[in-house]
């Protein structure tokens, strides 16, 4: 199992309209890719010494090869939806996980 995980940090302007565009928009989209089997959207409770607040969403998947046609096939255009609806708004970063154990 791997996980891809996308850390957001989103101005408070803003906070309220995207976490709800995360929640009936964005996710379902991710996931009807049909590549991840599930998600899960966490707040960050460590304060940053940036303002704002940070989100992780983890995309769980079945393997290496099923995330890399993700990011062939459609990262980018959900990328730029997320750009293109809220810009100069946040800043993430990604990472990959792989599960070693599951107790």
């Amino acid at each position: 199992m791997y996980i891809y995980n996308v850390t957001t940090n989103i101005d408070e302007s803003v906070q309220e309209e995207w976490l709800k565009w995360m929640k009936e928009t964005h996710i379902p989209d991710v996931l009807a890719t049909g590549k991840f089997l599930n998600a899960k959207m966490c707040k960050v409770l460590i304060e940053e010494e940036m303002s704002g607040v940070t989100y992780s969403v983890q995309f769980t998947t079945t393997d290496r090869q099923t995330l890399e046609k993700y990011y062939t096939e459609d990262a980018h255009r959900l990328r730029e939806d997320a750009l293109s609806k809220f810009p100069n708004k946040f800043v993430s970063f990604r990472t990959e996980l792989e599960v070693v154990s599951e107790h």
